[in-house]
């Protein structure tokens, strides 16, 4: 399935060229904006793969609008500028920037730089997910630990005995253990 690209640059012939490149290369360019605005309508209704911004555009910059885009939706964006002060640079860690190409574009390195930041963009979200699993798994670990104790005190039960007591309802009732402590947590509370 071909990457869909949302193209922000507020010069035309810049726009039209680094589109072509990006469609000759197998990406499909779902829109083009010439400024900040248009940039933040599209990202929120098409929400594509990739963005790539220019930062210096009229009515709102590309960091601007970058960091509107960034605060609600996880979405890499790749600057695409004339500039390569630092100040940009120190401005684009703040939003969730992946890359930071300086025109004039070529398509040796618009292609990696596009293909590094659709990578970056998808191990983010993989440790994302693990840490959000790891995340519940210790919450549930914290459930079950208290619900344990509750049943140790209200039966002078093991820490063992209330164990197994916990797994035997988890089973009985073919539901995770969390679901069981969280039911008697909820019950003794």
């Amino acid at each position: 399935m071909k990457k869909r690209i949302l193209l922000v640059e507020d010069e035309s012939i810049v726009r039209l060229d680094v589109s072509m490149m990006l469609e000759e290369a197998g990406y499909e360019v779902i829109a083009q904006a010439g400024d900040g605005e248009k940039a933040i309508e599209h990202a929120f209704q098409l929400k594509p793969d990739l963005i790539i911004m220019d930062i210096k555009m009229p009515k709102l910059n590309g960091l601007k609008a970058s960091e509107i885009i960034s605060k609600r939706l996880d979405l890499p964006i790749l600057l695409l500028t004339a500039y390569s002060q630092r100040e940009y640079i120190d401005k684009a860690k703040r939003a969730n920037i992946v890359g930071y190409l300086v025109k004039p574009v070529s398509e040796a390195s618009l292609i990696p730089a596009v293909e590094i930041a659709l990578q970056q963009a998808e191990n983010a979200r993989l440790y994302r997910r693990q840490v959000e699993e790891m995340d519940q798994k210790l919450k549930d670990r914290k459930l079950i630990e208290k619900a344990k104790g509750m049943l140790m005190n209200k039966y002078s039960l093991s820490e063992e005995e209330a164990y197994r007591k916990l797994r035997r309802m988890s089973m009985d009732k073919q539901v995770g253990m969390e679901a069981i402590a969280r039911e008697i947590v909820k019950r003794e509370s």
